[in-house]
């Protein structure tokens, strides 16, 4: 194992990147990119093996929702190397070796977001189901596997189940299957006895067998319970999200909606009394629940961006006090919620979107690896965030380091135990 110096060495060997959180958090707070944009510009257009650029510019036209150019330019960037380093603040903190593959924002852990205010070294290492081995990886102090449940991701996943088998140096999430299983019927059916959660049951089902449907729906609306919500497999922020309450609905959304397969799930009203709907965003790390956001809206459909929490002061209230209370109050209410969370999905770092129902469950949204967790709101808007967020972030570090110690404590006793046999044996 090499020294932290020849560690910090190696990560500078690879590519460095300014990665997501310096990106988005500059388009985020309104700042123009056109400078970085030029910069990158012309770094590939006077060098075009320079895979950095290549990758930072990927990184901008994602976040500009141009992903057709985004993955070319990203394309370009995996075909000249497949590590990129991220430099933390001072860069003096561990080297977090992350596991991701190629793709859109929710392909992987934004992991550069958790380790923002670091001074961690992350290097962003791509993998694919035609790699054959792990011999290459470069030196680190802790690894992180960093791939998000998807379609597209499912091969690689399976494959790395394998390749990560004989791991035995420190690692969080090293248990791909288990990622594989955060699909939403696969969360909605590991939670279907558990008295503390409603996941509501969802059903994965082809367009096909939706439309062979409707005809036995018009005529007996009890087959199924209505409203439903709907949205294709593979979305993600509300995207093809919709409450259907009757099958001429339903059919009007299969024909605007040319996707093969779709999610289909029951209805909750999940609104309190006020009328209002209120959605928590949780991560968990080391089985520990850390408060993300609250986002309170007039809409079923519930995301922070558009909830007009920057616009009303009562409901950044209502947030500052959930998240200010949230260890002693809304963590205890669900503390059985908690322990199942941890104990079936088996994971040492995943988030979850929920809400609280008047009968005390929780209800599960969906549960990830991939949730955006970021702390880029404005500090005058949201000041009671910076506090809750640093407590987050810093659950994280400590689980690395941990992860480190507990792997460095573990290989020194088996070394000892090596000795004493040797010992005994000469």
């Amino acid at each position: 194992m090499q020294s932290a110096t020849a560690r910090v060495f190696e990560a500078e060997s690879h590519p460095r990147v300014l990665g997501k959180a310096v990106i988005v958090r500059a388009l985020y707070e309104g700042r123009d990119i056109g400078p970085t944009w030029e910069a990158l510009m012309k770094r590939v257009s006077e060098n075009l093996q320079d895979a950095g650029a290549f990758f930072d510019l990927a990184t901008i036209l994602y976040t500009l929702r141009q992903p057709e150019k985004a993955a070319l330019s990203q394309r370009a960037a995996l075909e000249l190397t497949r590590t990129f380093h991220i430099r933390n603040g001072a860069g003096t903190g561990p080297t977090v070796l992350v596991f991701v593959v190629a793709g859109d924002f929710m392909a992987n852990t934004p992991i550069e977001f958790l380790l923002e205010r670091s001074d961690a070294n992350i290097l962003l290492h791509f993998v694919d189901p035609q790699l054959r081995d792990l011999s290459d990886v470069p030196e680190h102090d802790v690894a992180f596997v960093g791939i998000g449940e998807s379609e597209e991701n499912a091969d690689i996943l399976q494959h790395l189940e394998y390749l990560l088998a004989d791991w035995d140096g420190p690692i969080l999430n090293n248990a791909p299957h288990r990622i594989m299983a955060l699909s939403r019927d696969g969360v909605s059916d590991a939670f279907e006895d558990e008295p503390s959660i409603l996941a509501p049951a969802t059903r994965r089902q082809s367009a096909s067998d939706l439309l062979s449907q409707i005809s036995d729906l018009q005529q007996n609306r009890d087959l199924m319970h209505w409203p439903i919500i709907i949205r294709p497999v593979g979305t993600h922020a509300g995207g093809g999200l919709e409450k259907i309450s009757s099958p001429a609905e339903l059919e009007s959304y299969l024909e605007r909606h040319s996707d093969p397969e779709f999610y289909v799930a029951p209805f909750v009203d999940y609104s309190g009394a006020d009328g209002r709907f209120r959605k928590q965003r949780i991560a968990f790390i080391d089985g520990k629940a850390y408060a993300s956001h609250l986002a309170v809206s007039d809409h079923w459909m519930v995301h922070y961006l558009s909830a007009g929490m920057a616009e009303h002061e009562d409901r950044r209230a209502e947030e500052a006090a959930w998240m200010g209370d949230f260890d002693k109050k809304f963590a205890v209410r669900h503390a059985r919620a908690f322990e199942a969370l941890y104990r079936k999905l088996g994971l040492d770092y995943f988030a979850i979107d929920c809400a609280e129902l008047p009968d005390g469950r929780l209800l599960l949204f969906e549960a990830d690896v991939a949730m955006i967790v970021h702390s880029m709101d404005s500090e005058i808007v949201f000041p009671y965030k910076k506090l809750a967020m640093a407590r987050l972030f810093a659950g994280f570090e400590q689980a690395l380091r941990q992860r480190i110690a507990r792997t460095g404590s573990m290989a020194q006793e088996r070394h000892v135990a090596s000795a004493a046999m040797a010992g005994e044996l000469g």
